[in-house]
């Protein structure tokens, strides 16, 4: 069996998991989330937890168990607490300013950059140079960071560009180097 998967999921005080043949709905005091079930894939909850067992002992049917009991437990934790991902921004000139639900990008190019959030999601910028992403779905949260980061990747010279804030980026000497 799978490590992760046969691990069972302990559901906090406040947080309803209601399972329907195909579908599983968190409920919490910060959102709702809904997951569909893969097939092959059973999800029973019993005493407060979740436990996820497979019915078929296929090879992508093992992939999806595990996976699903990381996606349910991520789904329980984010309900109670959201995920939040905070991204930095380095660079003369670079900057981000928040516009309702978007953020504008101003990082070197001749036109600003707006990156729009989902539902879901909330942007806060506290300075021009910090964007705080945070939301109940860990997916859409990190799909979001992963999109501002594209814009602009943090370059191995100088290190201009956007940047998880808890990222390490490993500089290069670059041509002072040689001599």
């Amino acid at each position: 069996m799978s490590r992760i998967g046969k691990q069972l999921i302990n559901i906090p005080a406040g947080v309803a998991v209601a399972v329907n043949s195909s579908e599983i709905t968190v409920t919490g005091p910060k959102g709702e989330l809904k997951l569909i079930l893969p097939l092959k894939i059973n999800v029973e909850v019993k005493d407060n937890q979740v436990i996820v067992t497979r019915l078929s002992e296929d090879k992508k049917t093992k992939a999806n168990h595990g996976t699903t009991r990381a996606h349910l437990n991520n789904m329980i934790k984010g309900v109670v607490e959201p995920w939040k991902k905070t991204m930095e921004i380095k660079g003369t000139g670079y900057k981000a300013t928040l516009m309702g639900n978007k953020v504008r990008l101003n990082v070197g190019f001749i036109h600003p950059v707006d990156i729009t959030a989902p539902t879901g999601v909330f942007f806060e910028v506290p300075e021009d140079t910090k964007i705080i992403i945070t939301g109940v779905d860990k997916t859409k949260v990190g799909q979001i960071a992963s999109n501002i980061r594209k814009v602009r990747p943090p370059e191995p010279y100088k290190g201009k560009g956007i940047r998880y804030a808890d990222e390490f980026i490993k500089l290069k000497a670059g041509k002072k180097a040689k001599a």
